[in-house]
Parts: structure tokens; sequence; C-alpha cells
């Protein structure tokens, strides 16, 4: 059989290009390899596209990176984005997000309706990535896709656009679709877009018993999301302190302090008195964050029948580093409810202040209720 001497040099390339792919193996020999791969152009592009296969993560990165820098394997990648096993279609996808070549746009609109839901994943990633807004439109039909992972990506991908148009969709995952993951998705999407029109849905979505009910952990991604929306949902959130629910309550009471606007102080004072614990006790710790504003709020809320209500306010007090709160914690220690006192206790060990050694030795030496007395002198002995 006849070898041109175009075969022969076309095989030698290949053969130093895969010597070249060992190499980024080694860290001591990557970034020189690297580079040689990447000048190498198109003769480097089927051993890449080769070496995707690999098993190891790490290097598949380093492959993917050189690939997305060599403007030649385009036509190469996108023929494989086609044809190859489905692993290797999917790592081809993900190389696209990293290049955002405009000219695999067909490819990858072909892909997310394909068989294989990790490359009907990887594509919609990557059409969110390059950032043609008129992809959209096929992205909208993978919100339903039946595979957890395909619709979380077309939450991101369509999110990637900032676009108030599609808000309405992706509020319809938020809201109706039967993973919490999927919903976290579409949450963390509506923050990231900081657009005041997500600001409706993040709140009807706080409003929905599915996203908190027996999950508090879960419902911390829409609390992210809806704090990053900032100033802006200020105001629903102060309405959202009179919501009939408690849990919302206690969320909006929540995100207010750490957002620390002003226009929350009167409202979230008002709130410490909330027949609720949780939402006593949340709107204290809120309020605690803004520091010596808020002292004269719950230095109020300790004349408060309720000792619950008491018990919150020390408990916020003793949040705010400022030395005009000491006297009003020493005063508590006198209180008729000894849960108010023991808070007090526990409070003043926060301050350090030599103002509270000598009431706390007075109970620390009164017998009369021995678990207090025995807080309080192992307090003082952690103190020094």
């Amino acid at each position: 059989m006849y070898n041109s001497p175009m075969d022969w040099l076309s095989g030698s390339k290949h053969g130093q290009a895969k010597k070249l792919i060992a190499q980024l193996a080694d860290g001591t020999k990557r970034d020189q390899a690297a580079r040689e791969l990447i000048g190498m152009g198109a003769d480097a592009v089927l051993p890449l596209i080769d070496a995707l296969q690999t098993q190891d993560l790490n290097l598949l990165l380093t492959y993917q990176h050189i690939l997305a820098r060599i403007p030649s394997a385009s036509p190469h990648l996108i023929k494989t984005l086609g044809t190859a096993h489905p692993l290797v279609r999917a790592r081809v996808a993900e190389v696209f997000s990293l290049s955002k070549d405009k000219n695999a746009i067909p490819a990858l609109m072909e892909a997310v309706k394909g068989e294989f839901f990790t490359v009907r994943s990887r594509a919609a990633l990557a059409l969110g990535n390059i950032g043609d807004a008129r992809v959209v439109p096929v992205l909208f039909p993978l919100l339903k896709d039946n595979d957890d992972e395909v619709r979380i990506a077309a939450c991101v991908a369509i999110g990637k656009f900032r676009d108030p148009s599609t808000f309405d969709e992706i509020t319809n995952v938020l809201l109706d679709d039967p993973k919490i993951e999927v919903r976290q998705a579409a949450a963390k999407v509506l923050g990231e877009t900081k657009h005041p029109a997500a600001i409706p849905f993040l709140m009807e979505a706080l409003r929905d018993s599915f996203w908190w009910y027996e999950k508090e952990q879960s419902a911390q991604v829409l609390l992210d999301a809806i704090e990053s929306m900032g100033s802006a949902i200020v105001v629903p959130l102060i309405e959202a302190l009179g919501d009939r629910e408690v849990t919302v309550r206690k969320y909006a009471a929540m995100v207010l302090g750490n957002l620390r606007d002003a226009r929350a102080i009167e409202e979230l004072g008002m709130a410490v008195y909330d027949l609720h614990h949780e939402v006593s006790q949340a709107a204290a710790e809120a309020l605690a964050k803004f520091g010596a504003p808020a002292i004269g709020l719950l230095s109020e809320a300790l004349r408060h029948p309720e000792a619950a209500v008491r018990e919150h306010a020390v408990i916020g007090l003793g949040k705010i580093q400022d030395a005009h709160v000491v006297p009003l914690l020493i005063e508590m220690l006198h209180d008729s409810d000894r849960v108010v006192k023991k808070q007090a206790i526990l409070s003043l060990t926060e301050f350090k202040d030599p103002r509270a050694d000598l009431p706390l030795r007075e109970i620390a030496n009164d017998r009369a209720d021995r678990e207090l007395a025995m807080l309080a002198k192992q307090l003082i002995e952690n103190k020094k």
C-alpha cells in the first residue's frame, strides 16, 4: 500500500500531538505542552478530541481549555457533537461553553433535542454561555424536560440573558417543579438577574409552603436570591412582616436584618412583639444587625409583660457590641423570669465589661437557684 508524503507527515504530527497530550499530566511540562498544542492548530485537534474520553476530570478540563483556544477546531468539534459517543458529545458541548463559538449554535440547537440528557444539558449551558438571544425559544421546552439536570441547565442558560420577558417561564419552574433542587436553580437564576421585575416572583415563592415546610435548609437558596435583590426588595419584605404565615414573617425579618436598610428598623421593632416566638426572636436578632440605632427599640421591649419578648430583646441586645447595652443587661439579671435572667447572664459574657463582674458574682454566690449560680460561676471563670 502506498503512503503519500502527506499521509506520513500527518501521522507524524498526530504522533507529536499525542506526546504533547501525554505531557499535560506532568505539572512541570503542562504549560509548555499546552502552548505547543495550541500552536499546532488543526493538527492537534483530533488527538485532543480523542483525549476527551479520559476519566481524569482535571486533565479533561485542560484538554477542553486547549481545544477552546484553537479556532480551527470548530468544524471537527461540530461534527463530533453530532456523531460521537454521548460522553464525548457532552464534553464537546462544554468546549463550546468555553469558546463561545457562534458557529456551533445550529449544532447545539440540534443537540438539545437529542436522546441523551447529559448532551441536552451541556448543550443548553453552551447556548446560554454563547449568548445569542435568538436561541431562547429553543431552550424553553427544556424547562419541562423529564430529566432534572436538563431542567436546571435550561434555567441557568435562560437566566444568562437576564431578560424579563423570560421570567414567567422561569417562575413556572420556581413554583411548579416537583423537585426542590430544580426550583432552587430557578430561584438562584432570578436572584442573579438583580432585575426588579423578578421581585414579585421571588416573593410569591416565599409564600409557597413547598419551599419551607420541613425544608429549612433548602429555603436558604431562595432567601439568598431574595437578599441579592438589595434595596429594591425592602418594601415587599416589610409588607411580608404582616403575612398570615409564621414562616414568611420569620424569613422576611431575617432577610431584612441582612440587608440593614434603615427603612426596616421601625417595622422590625414592631415585629419583636409578634405573638409567635420564632418571629419575635428573628426580628430581635435582625435588629441587632443594625447596631446602635436598634438599642432604643430593643430596650423598650425589655419592659413588655410577655417574658419571651423580654428574652428575645435580651438576645438582640447581647449581639450589639456597644457599651450602652451593658447596664440594660445588668438590669435584666433581676428579671422575674428565670429564662430571661439566664439569657442576660449569657449575653453579658459577650462583653467582658467589668461593670458586670459584681452582679454576676452575686448570682454565682446565691444558692437559691443552683443552675444559674453554676452558670454564672462558669462564665466568670471563662472570662479570666
